[in-house]
Parts: C-alpha cells; structure tokens; sequence
C-alpha cells in the first residue's frame, strides 16, 4: 500500500549524512489504512525505516492517520500545519521533530 511503498522510499533516502546530522530514531503510529508502527531509524550506523518497532527506543513518537502520513511525505500537507490543526500529535524531542520536518 501506500505507506509501505512511503517508507521504502525513505530508506532508499537514508544516507549516512542524515543519519549523521539527525541522530534520532522517529516511531509511527499510524490509523487506517496500512496503519501499525512503524520506525524510522536515523541513529544506527547506515540507518533504516521499515514496519513494526525501532531496533533502539524512539526519540520520538508521532501519531496520525495514514493518509495524512503519505500526504506529509509527498509534500501535500506541511507537518508545522498538520501539527497545529491536531492532525499529527508529537511526543518526545521536539528539536528532533524539527530536523526530520527539514529532511522532507
């Protein structure tokens, strides 16, 4: 589905740089359609994104719906927007957040 077909994208994205420059591990939780956990992991060596829990504890967690996951990711729904209108729910290091908003 499309969410599965999100996070391959992203960890063909992964490079060493950004999981250099971001250090942190971002954990899904994502309803409705292809919903579940999901991770990505920008703190192991080489990185990885992939279903299910992280391999090391998330940084930060965010909650959505799918369809707003694949929205946020293909650039048709800016995460600061999605955030104010309660549309994504953030815990965890805010700053961390932030930098994974800039490596969309």
């Amino acid at each position: 589905g499309p969410v599965a077909e999100t996070f391959r994208v992203i960890q063909g994205a992964v490079t060493e740089e950004y999981v250099r420059s971001t250090q942190g591990v971002f954990q899904f939780e994502l309803s409705g359609d292809g919903g579940g956990t999901w991770y990505i992991d920008l703190k192991s060596k080489g990185g990885s994104a992939g279903f299910g829990k992280p391999p090391v504890a998330a940084d930060v967690v965010m909650s959505m719906s799918s369809a707003d996951f694949v929205k946020m990711f293909t650039g048709k729904l800016k995460p600061t927007l999605a955030f104010m209108t309660g549309r994504l729910r953030i815990k965890g290091n805010m700053a961390l957040a932030i930098k994974l908003e800039k490596m969309l």
